[in-house]
């Protein structure tokens, strides 16, 4: 008599958590050098086909963003590993991007999904230290390396100077977009899903931003096959108003 043990398919699981890059004053966002440790462990485990990569970030550096990105897809092309992302609450703008590095995308039906722009914002003080008597004094060796001081009014040229550089960071974004979604988006002029809007992870799947609803913990699919976790999460506590205020811009 001979009995047959079936093997259970090993898939690490690895959470991305938080606003990327500087989260505020007081608290440290996410970046490539505090999940690259776990990202390598994860596709280092032996004999696996798949790794699972949660998200929940509302964005935050573009080039933190890609650099995750990246560093994802590298792992998974060099030890040809297929990429299963999981978005929670807020896959957006550069969490969206960081999404882009999964052969498949899923996320909750009421997932926020997208942002695919670029933002920048700031405040202008000048009034404001007019009328305390503060009177502003800056020496700079470059006529440039002042630009855009919130403490001045706000120059042309600086404007334009940013908004190419917006420009530039965009048109990158919608390259990884396209590369990594490819045939799947659905009509992205007419839907305007690079115009910076954000939808419902039920929408997003009708645009072609993701590929199904679904959990990573779902036990009707996934969870039949996940036997292992690797878990690398960084402690986010929003405890800053830059790190809220990204937040809060998809209602959370």
């Amino acid at each position: 008599m001979y009995k047959i043990f079936k093997k259970k398919i090993i898939i690490p699981h690895v959470r991305l958590t938080g606003v990327i890059g500087n989260a505020g004053r007081f608290s440290k966002g996410m970046d490539l050098s505090g999940q690259q440790d776990i990202l390598k462990k994860a596709f280092s485990i032996k004999k696996i086909k798949y790794v699972a990569i949660s998200i929940n970030s509302p964005g935050g550096s573009p080039v933190q963003s890609h650099l995750i990105y990246s560093y994802i897809r590298q792992l998974a092309d060099k030890k040809k590993i297929k990429v299963l992302i999981f978005a929670e609450d807020v896959a957006a703008s550069g969490g969206y991007l960081i999404s882009c590095a999964g052969d498949e995308i899923y996320a909750n039906s009421s997932s926020i999904i997208g942002s695919i722009g670029v933002i920048s914002a700031s405040f202008g003080f000048k009034e404001l230290i007019k009328k305390m008597g503060i009177e502003r004094r800056i020496y700079t060796a470059g006529k440039n390396k002042s630009t855009l001081d919130p403490f001045v009014d706000e120059k042309e040229e600086d404007i334009k100077k940013l908004k190419d550089i917006q420009l530039e960071l965009h048109a990158d974004f919608i390259k990884v977009v396209e590369t990594s979604r490819g045939k799947k988006l659905k009509d992205p002029e007419k839907n305007n899903i690079f115009t910076g809007e954000f939808w419902t992870g039920a929408s997003a799947l009708k645009l072609g931003l993701i590929d199904g609803i679904g959990n990573v913990d779902q036990k009707s699919w996934l969870g039949r096959k996940l036997s292992a976790s690797v878990e690398g999460q960084l402690s986010n506590t929003l405890n800053s108003i830059e790190e809220k205020s990204v937040w809060q811009k998809f209602g959370l």
